[in-house]
């Protein structure tokens, strides 16, 4: 059974940073392609970031490029979320996805259901 295990957000302040990491078990790590989405409160949940498999190509929202970074360590079997210079609208509960059939490229076009694996998320909080 897999699971995706994110770590746990928390309250920053405007201009803040954070970093969540996501923890899998039970997934050919190396074989799927990573991501963040996040939804904020009474909106629909949207894409973040992603990874490739080798973790040579990326893809990010464009409200969140030069702020984030995503990365993997496959040994780890891991992924992360470094955000920087948080803003108040960044505010959201973060998933972390997986999907064996995609691309880096493609994984924010993914209808929801047709992602492989979902974490259960973690609120990231962002004080103005």
């Amino acid at each position: 059974q897999v699971q995706l295990v994110e770590s746990e957000g928390g309250l920053v302040q405007a201009g803040g940073s954070l970093r969540l990491s996501c923890a899998a078990f039970g997934l050919t790590f190396s074989s799927a392609v990573m991501g963040w989405f996040r939804q904020a409160p009474g909106k629909e949940r949207e894409f973040v970031a992603a990874l490739s498999r080798g973790g040579a190509q990326t893809n990010y929202a464009d409200s969140v490029k030069g702020r984030f970074t995503i990365s993997r360590d496959n040994a780890k079997n891991s992924v992360y979320l470094q955000m920087n210079s948080l803003r108040p609208d960044d505010t959201a509960v973060y998933y972390c996805a997986a999907d064996y059939a995609t691309s880096a490229q493609n994984m924010g076009r993914l209808a929801f259901k047709d992602v492989d694996y979902w974490g259960k998320g973690t609120l990231v909080t962002v004080s103005s």
